[in-house]
């Protein structure tokens, strides 16, 4: 039995999809790197997802780089040559993952032609990279909560600031939204930003303890809807 569920999809797979490496928040397009860039890439991205697999299915603390090498099928000398040790693999995995979310996200919305286009694009762009990404997000909760303080030194820090800024860029959609009375001001932009961005992590982590119990809503006026249209009707207030 896996310890994590991990998706049919491989790591590798996934990258090529996108297209392009994310060192940081730079993307380097795949196609502009020379053919021996290239194949680093290629061995980079295939030792990262044998470590997920391996994650997955063992736990972080009860996997050897020597088992990470011989999945991918290299050579352990190979492994180092990328990452330090397996803390440094572990975070390069995290960090990944987390640049994927933040450049799915903003994305997202950047794109519609009004702040409500906006904010659909938002919550169905984060329900699909979080269900993409169930893997590493169970690892990461599960190696957060049990991990020595080597593993998620400066990794937390680093990944609460990137979430921040980007809750400042979901807040300047509901600041133009009130801007252009389109929204009124029943809280400031950040509030509200908060506010959507925790009822999509509730149902998210809903969606992730029991994914047939609770899906997540395919229609993302199901969630906007609890903010939008509100609870208390008119006739029912004091």
């Amino acid at each position: 039995m896996s310890f994590y569920n991990a998706t049919s999809r491989s790591w590798l797979e996934d990258e090529v999809l996108w297209n392009f490496s994310v060192v940081g928040e730079h993307k380097v397009s795949v196609k502009k790197l020379s053919r021996r860039e290239r194949e680093r890439f290629r061995q980079r991205q295939e030792l990262l997802s044998a470590a997920l697999e391996l994650f997955s299915e063992k736990g972080y603390h009860n996997v050897s780089m020597h088992e990470i090498a011989q999945k991918a099928e290299f050579a352990v000398g190979t492994l180092y040559k990328f990452f330090r040790n397996k803390e440094d693999l572990y975070k390069a995995l995290i960090r990944e993952k987390a640049d994927r979310f933040h450049q799915t996200l903003t994305n997202a919305l950047d794109q519609g032609d009004n702040v409500i286009e906006k904010l659909r694009n938002y919550v169905k762009a984060k329900r699909a990279v979080f269900i993409e990404s169930a893997p590493v997000v169970r690892l990461y909760f599960a190696e957060t909560q049990g991990a020595s303080f080597n593993v998620k030194a400066g990794l937390d820090s680093e990944l609460r600031e990137r979430y921040e800024r980007f809750l400042y860029r979901l807040a300047s959609v509901f600041k133009r939204g009130i801007e252009e009375k389109v929204f009124r001001k029943i809280a400031e932009p950040y509030q509200l930003a908060v506010a959507l961005d925790s009822i999509c992590n509730a149902f998210l982590c809903l969606w992730l303890d029991d994914p047939e119990r609770h899906p997540f809503p395919e229609n993302p006026d199901v969630i906007l809807n609890i903010i939008f249209s509100g609870l208390v009707n008119e006739h029912g207030q004091s």
